[in-house]
């Protein structure tokens, strides 16, 4: 039987861990997927660079589009990034019949749809397991391993980069600025950071899982995003001290007025399992009202944990190639026109549990004020504690309320300000229990 030929597109941290693998595990994975599966093109600007990974029987090019353009490359991987180039060298390569593999989630949660529609009229498959979370497979878990349930919500740490930051900053009582210098001395944080740290990158993977869970178009633009680069230490302090957790969540929920889709830190429970993933792993938690909560962990970035993901999609791709594509799983779950556009809701309607901090004054009647006024805007008290004055006489309050619409908290929290007796801004942060 014809090898698969394979056209590589970037032979970058995740392209050169995918030669490995490759070229590595050759006869076991041949013996998955039922025939030879061989790298047969690569391209890639630095050439010397990129021979040292594909090694020298591998036709190297300079030109991405030469790959796409081969008549002899059956599956194109893109590990180029982006969405520029990257789109262009998709769509032609779909528009050539060919099937494409990709890790890269920013052109999924931007141009998804366009791309999987593309594909729905040429008859080919686009694989991205490798898009979400690295190695570990939530797309398959989604689209395929829970399918037989209604997906209630997801909820996932998928950057590394933050993960580790938040890490360091509990564990050492580190500042913010000092961790980041840090992660970017380890190679976990790039020289701008921002794409990380502001929520960016766990938003595209977490517009992906929100797409596949519930069945509707990718909508990244609709995506709340709020990183992490403004957090206090004093928070994440404050939060153990509560038995709380601090880690920048990925959450997406159906509700009955529309699903939830947003990044933000986020106070756990330490008892949750979620909360205890640390340093650069990532891990995402997802319910299914048959299976209820199922939790999966493991490396979300890296040469070869990426490539794991990179290569599982070829073997896929693989055994699929004779299938009649109306038959095959779909890009999104479900079928492409049984996809639901369900409204996103704007962060003002979601409804959480929050943590408070506000400086105030300290004397008598301050704290009987503010209860006052998060009581007229509906908002019922879980915890309290009063940290101790300070030379200037103020104290910190810190708050947990029960479940609540952001809307009445913002309400709330402008009339807290507004107070004299109250100094600065109030510090808030939304609280998830992650229970059913």
């Amino acid at each position: 039987m014809k090898p698969i030929n394979i056209g590589l597109m970037g032979v970058g941290t995740v392209g050169g861990g995918t030669a490995t693998v490759l070229k590595r595990n050759a006869e076991e994975i041949s013996r998955r997927a039922g025939r030879e599966i061989r790298l047969f093109i690569a391209a890639n600007r630095d050439l010397a660079k990129a021979r040292e990974a594909v090694g020298p029987d591998v036709t190297l090019v300079d030109d991405a589009m030469q790959v796409v353009q081969h008549p002899e490359v059956d599956i194109v991987v893109e590990l180029i990034g982006g969405d520029t180039v990257a789109k262009s060298l998709v769509l032609q390569a779909i528009a050539n019949g060919k099937h494409v593999v990709t890790a890269n989630k920013k052109l999924l949660a931007v141009h998804g749809n366009e791309i999987f529609a593309r594909a729905q009229e040429k008859g080919v498959m686009v694989a991205f397991e490798a898009a979400v979370a690295g190695g570990i497979p939530i797309i398959k878990a989604l689209r395929e391993g829970l399918s037989a349930n209604r997906i209630e919500w997801i909820a996932g740490i998928i950057n590394g980069t933050s993960n580790f930051i938040l890490t360091e900053m509990r564990e050492k009582g580190a500042s913010f600025s000092d961790v980041l210098s840090e992660a970017q001395r380890l190679g976990y944080a790039e020289a701008d950071p921002t794409f990380d740290v502001e929520g960016h990158d766990a938003g595209h993977k977490l517009s992906i899982m929100a797409a596949i869970a519930f069945g509707i178009p990718m909508q990244f633009d609709k995506c709340y995003l709020e990183g992490i680069s403004k957090l206090d230490g004093r928070d994440i302090r404050y939060a153990e001290e509560l038995g709380y957790r601090v880690k920048l969540l990925g959450l997406t929920r159906r509700t009955e007025h529309g699903i939830e889709l947003r990044v933000h830190p986020a106070l756990i429970p330490e008892r949750q399992l979620i909360a205890n993933v640390n340093g650069v792993m990532n891990a995402v938690y997802v319910k299914g009202d048959a299976i209820g909560p199922t939790l999966y962990y493991g490396a979300g970035a890296g040469a070869l944990p990426t490539a794991s993901a990179v290569v599982a999609d070829i073997v896929d791709v693989t055994r699929l190639l004779t299938a009649d594509p109306e038959h095959r799983v779909p890009h999104l779950a479900f079928q492409p026109n049984q996809l639901k556009d369900l409204p996103i809701l704007p962060i003002e309607e979601i409804t959480s549990s929050y943590y408070l901090r506000i400086g105030a004054a300290d004397r008598a009647g301050v704290l009987a004020n503010i209860t006052r006024l998060l009581a007229e805007n509906g908002i019922s008290i879980e915890a309290l504690i009063q940290k101790g004055s300070t030379s200037d006489s103020s104290a910190e309050i810190v708050i947990l309320t029960h479940r609540v619409k952001e809307k009445h908290v913002n309400a709330a929290i402008g009339a807290i300000e507004a107070l004299d007796s109250v100094v600065g801004k109030v510090v808030r942060l939304r609280m998830e229990e992650l229970n059913d």
